[in-house]
């Protein structure tokens, strides 16, 4: 060690150095995190229509059923060739009728022929594949998860920081909002803004999940703020003229950004699952835009004809996605805790 190294003063890492460390130490965590990191990459990849981009393709026959089924024998059937019906000397139009009729099974053959009776999960009633059709709804569903969670914690952190930092009349409008908002039952007041938007989007579920899910953060990050303030570094901030918005949000966030980080890992389990009951009751996405919800609210028909691998193929990937969210986000409060330095 040369002497200008052993005259460096040594430095104690950072928060957030302590808590990668503890992240990365937790096995359960880093897997869960490999997962939601394999979901992320196949929303972008979808996003960008280098995967799943034909998934309206109809490239199989309708119901076709998974590989490791095995082709049903009705479809086989139907793909197979008819045989003509042969004419009816008594009747004068039944050369032109068999004719028909052998061309129309031409076409049928023809068409039946150039579709694929299995695929590896199946298809759909119109023949779409199943793995693309969830890989395409993922994408739906993870952005909507992930966008409105963002609105719901930046809203709320908005509201907890004025509410905190100013008190008085501030405080009492807020948390008379609060008392507005979480008097209501979550599912009621979901719906009641959906009927109040009238309109059907991925625009509007944001908008929806963002407008009714911040209450959670706002009680979190204005216990914060309240205690923040008068903490020496902020009354150091005041002495030197710092201005309130930079006060809250210069000085005083950035030690309570593991909150609202933390939130909103957690609301994007929430905000997943809340999608696919909205799609699911025909509040969700519209025609044309496929979700896990509008793949499960398909589902409950094809479940009576036996077709059961659109549901698992979408409950499935949810599952997952939702499993895995949750305990890293477990991991992370755990890892962002203060006491555990």
């Amino acid at each position: 060690m040369t002497g200008r190294e052993s005259m460096r003063p040594a430095t104690s890492p950072g928060a957030w150095t302590l808590a990668w460390r503890r992240l990365r130490a937790d096995r359960v965590a880093m897997a869960s995190l490999a997962v939601v990191c394999l979901f992320l990459l196949s929303v972008v990849l979808s996003a960008t229509g280098l995967v799943a981009a034909d998934w309206e393709d109809e490239v199989a026959v309708n119901y076709a059923p998974p590989t490791f089924v095995g082709p049903d024998p009705a479809l086989a059937a139907l793909a197979a060739p008819q045989r003509p019906v042969p004419p009816n000397a008594f009747d004068p139009l039944a050369d032109d009728i068999a004719d028909l009729r052998a061309q129309l099974a031409r076409q049928q053959h023809a068409a039946h022929a150039a579709k694929r009776t299995t695929l590896p999960f199946g298809a759909d009633k119109w023949g779409h594949d199943i793995i693309k059709k969830t890989i395409k709804g993922g994408q739906t569903s993870i952005v909507v998860g992930l966008v409105a969670a963002f609105v719901a914690v930046a809203l709320g952190t908005l509201f907890g920081a004025l509410s905190g930092f100013y008190g008085g009349l501030v405080d009492d409008l807020f948390n008379w909002f609060y008392s507005v908002f979480t008097s209501i039952p979550a599912i009621l007041m979901i719906l009641t803004v959906a009927a109040v938007l009238q309109t059907r989007g991925v625009l509007t579920i944001v908008l929806i999940l963002g407008l009714t899910g911040w209450t959670g953060p706002y009680r979190l990050m204005r216990a914060e703020y309240i205690k923040h303030k008068a903490r020496e570094y902020v009354m150091a901030a005041d002495a030197i003229g710092a201005s309130s918005w930079r006060k809250m949000f210069v000085h005083i966030f950035p030690n309570v950004s593991h909150v609202a980080l933390v939130q909103m890992s957690i609301l994007v389990v929430g905000f997943i699952k809340a999608e696919v009951i909205l799609s699911f009751l025909g509040f969700g996405v519209p025609v044309g835009v496929v979700s896990w919800g509008s793949m499960l609210n398909e589902a409950q028909n094809e479940l009576i004809l036996g077709k059961w691998w659109q549901l698992t193929a979408a409950a499935t990937a949810m599952a997952l996605l939702v499993t895995a969210f949750s305990l890293f986000a477990d991991a992370l409060r755990d890892a962002l805790d203060p006491k555990l330095k």
